[in-house]
């Protein structure tokens, strides 16, 4: 008889220096004195895994309303991000929040998605304008978005190794910002 094992997961946390974390933990729960006293590590951690999975994933995905408090915390510290963003995943991360609030599906339907403009697939979040969004030819998409959850956001952190706090990402919550920008997600899946 065989045994299937479980891959061992990490923590988000780990991808950053103990300081640094503790710092932006700090700033957390500074900012944020409604949270109960170990929300604001648990919302650090899960940040960086959520970043840490745009570092692998080839789907566009966006954080929870409380993961989002973390990932704002960090980009504060733009020089930190930044190499942040290099170390992890090779090139900088963007912030991009969907303002376009009639595009943004609520309730189980989840959140916007966008897929990547590299691979001519491009779905965008209101028709997209020359320097947006284009196909491999060059030409301009004009594809009405893909409909996906933070489910896909859950799948794509425990795919990149990654521990998943359950409560910090609700099944029927959407996001109100993605790794995307440009109005699409051009920056390259992975590296």
């Amino acid at each position: 008889m065989s045994t299937l094992t479980q891959p061992t997961l990490r923590d988000g946390r780990t991808l950053l220096d103990t300081a640094m974390f503790d710092r932006l933990v700090r700033r957390i729960a500074a900012e944020h004195p409604e949270l109960a006293p170990d929300m604001p590590a648990r919302i650090m951690d899960q940040a960086l895994a959520f970043l840490g999975a745009t570092a692998t994933t080839t789907q566009p995905i966006g954080p929870s309303e409380l993961v989002d408090i973390g990932w704002h915390t960090f980009i504060l510290y733009t020089v930190d991000y930044a190499r942040f963003c290099d170390d992890v995943a090779g090139r900088f991360i963007h912030h991009v929040p969907n303002e376009d609030e009639t595009a943004i599906p609520r309730g189980e339907a989840g959140m916007l998605q966008i897929a990547d403009c590299e691979t001519g697939n491009c779905k965008c979040t209101k028709p997209p304008t020359a320097e947006q969004c284009r196909n491999a030819a060059g030409e301009p998409i004009t594809q009405e978005p893909v409909r996906g959850g933070l489910k896909v956001t859950v799948r794509a952190i425990h795919g990149a190794g990654f521990r998943v706090d359950r409560d910090l990402w609700p099944a029927a919550a959407t996001a109100d910002c993605t790794q995307c920008h440009a109005g699409c997600h051009d920056s390259p899946g992975r590296k």
